[in-house]
C-alpha cells in the first residue's frame, strides 16, 4: 500500500478503494479503453495514426507504473487471441499484429505507460510543466520501441519517414491533451475533495 501522498495515483484520490479486485477492474478497464482508442485510426504507412497514445499515457498517469504497464499488458494479451475490434482497424488479427510492423509500439505501450506512470507517482502529473515532460518521456519510450522493430519492416533509411514524421504532430496534440487534462482534473479533485 502507497502511504505518501506523492505516491498516490489520482485514482487512488478520487476512487479511493483497494485490494485485489478493484486492481484487476482499473487493470482490465484501461485495456479496454486503449482498445477504444484504437478504433480511432486510419492507415497511412505500415504504422496506422490512432488514439492509443492517448490511452497509455492516460494509463500511466492515472493508475500509476505498476497498473498502468499491467493494463496495457492486458491489452496486448487479450489483442494477442485474435478478438475482434480490439487492435487499430484494418490490421492482421492477434498475433500477428505483435509480430508484424505495429508490433513494437504495441510493446512499447507497456514501458511506455510504466514510465509515465512512475513519474506520476512522483507528482508530475499535477502541474503542467512537469506533465508535458512526463508525456514526452512516455511518448519517447514507445517511438523508441516501435521504430527499432519497425526498422526490420522498412527500407533501411525509411524508418523515420514511415514510423515518425507522420505522427510528430498528433502525438504533440496528444501530450499537450493529456498534460492540461490531469493537472486539471487533480485541481478540480483538490476543490471537490477539499
Amino acid at each position: 500500500m502507497k502511504t505518501s501522498t506523492a505516491r498516490l495515483t489520482f485514482m487512488d484520490v478520487a476512487l479511493p478503494r483497494t485490494g485485489f479486485l478493484w486492481d484487476v477492474v482499473l487493470v482490465v478497464g484501461f485495456a479496454c479503453l486503449t482498445a477504444a482508442f484504437a478504433q480511432i485510426s486510419f492507415w497511412i504507412g505500415p504504422v496506422p495514426i490512432t488514439g492509443q497514445t492517448f490511452a497509455v499515457l492516460l494509463a500511466g498517469a492515472l493508475l500509476g507504473s505498476r497498473r498502468g504497464a499491467l493494463s496495457q499488458l492486458s491489452y496486448l494479451a487479450i489483442g494477442a487471441t485474435g478478438i475482434p475490434y480490439w487492435f487499430a482497424l484494418g490490421g492482421p488479427p492477434g498475433i500477428a499484429r505483435l509480430v508484424g510492423p505495429t508490433g513494437g509500439y504495441l510493446i512499447g505501450f507497456v514501458a511506455a505507460a510504466f514510465v509515465v506512470g512512475w513519474l506520476a507517482e512522483r507528482g508530475w502529473d499535477r502541474r503542467v510543466w512537469t506533465a508535458i515532460p512526463a508525456m514526452l518521456g512516455g511518448s519517447l519510450v514507445m517511438y523508441i520501441f516501435g521504430l527499432s522493430w519497425l526498422a526490420h519492416f522498412v527500407p533501411e533509411g525509411a524508418v523515420l519517414q514511415a514510423g515518425l514524421y507522420p505522427f510528430v504532430i498528433g502525438d504533440l496534440i496528444k501530450i499537450a491533451a493529456a498534460a492540461l487534462a490531469l493537472p486539471s482534473g487533480w485541481l478540480i479533485l483538490r476543490r471537490f475533495k477539499g
